[in-house]
């Protein structure tokens, strides 16, 4: 087996479906279902059963699943090590889930720049950068709120509200701002819970409170699919920051309570972690 091999299942496990996951490793579909064939006949074992409603692991590929993120993780461990050694200088591996605000990432470089450090950015959902950072795959982890940081040292890095993102022929784009009871007979375009349970529940705990029971449309994180989504021409919208919109779409704040939006950086509070507090101190400014 290769590492890529091994990517590309990790990538197709956690989005049960193959065309996001191609999406996501920038891949065209066929060509990630002939990898992923390609580790199936040299394992000797299926690890997707194909269904319509996706990709879902077999026995055999629950079994994998956790030895090939051990494998991935060991192996930037050993790359992450080898680059601090040639350059001389404190690598810190920084887990950034979907969605931060586009300057985010910057401001956090940034940061490490000044406090003499070099970030290495790994795409991961919250959920799963919080269980990384614990078993210690990950110096310090961007995670949306909110999320379960006990143990953890955190500092709040960003928090805005939550608007109506929809197409920009909508029934509802027209308005100013959107109530609750405007959004009636709407499907929310929303995410996997086990991409980042905390703030997937707070938002929905938020709609119901404003007296809307959204049906829920689950869809990947995606920019470019969650607007084919949305300009589907159904009566589907999202819960997104203002920076989410683009051509093809608008924005409108909710009137009323919004739900909020918000990131924070964590880390191991026993041992304290100086580069890791060094950013949030700089970022905190």
């Amino acid at each position: 087996m290769e590492l890529r091999q091994l990517r590309y299942f990790v990538a197709v496990a956690e989005e049960a479906n193959l065309t996001r996951a191609a999406e996501r490793l920038g891949l065209r579909s066929p060509s990630l279902s002939q990898q992923i064939r390609g580790l199936e006949r040299e394992l000797g074992a299926a690890l997707f059963d194909r269904t319509a409603a996706g990709m879902e692991l077999t026995p055999a590929g629950a079994a994998l699943l956790p030895e090939a993120r051990a494998a991935l993780e060991a192996a930037g461990r050993g790359a992450r090590a080898v680059a601090a050694a040639s350059a001389a200088t404190v690598v810190l591996a920084v887990g950034v889930p979907p969605g931060v605000p586009p300057d985010l990432p910057g401001r956090i470089g940034a940061a490490a720049r000044d406090a003499r450090v070099r970030p290495v950015f790994e795409d991961a959902a919250t959920d799963l950068q919080l269980a990384a950072l614990r078993r210690r795959a990950l110096d310090l982890a961007v995670v949306t709120l909110p999320a379960d940081l006990s143990g953890l040292a955190a500092e709040t890095v960003h928090d805005e509200p939550l608007g109506v993102l929809m197409a920009d022929g909508h029934r509802l784009a027209r308005r100013d701002a959107i109530a609750w009871r405007d959004l009636d007979g709407e499907r929310l375009l929303w995410f996997d819970r086990a991409l980042a349970s905390g703030y997937h529940d707070a938002v929905l705990d938020a709609c119901r409170a404003g007296g809307w029971e959204p049906e829920i449309r689950v869809s990947t994180a995606r920019r470019a699919v969650a607007r084919a989504e949305l300009a589907s021409g159904e009566p589907v919208v999202a819960l997104r920051p203002a920076w989410a919109a683009e051509p093809g779409l608008v924005w409108r704040p909710i009137a009323g309570a919004a739900p909020r939006l918000g990131f924070a950086l964590a880390w191991h509070r026993d041992p304290g972690h100086p580069a890791a507090e060094a950013i949030a101190r700089r970022l905190r400014r």
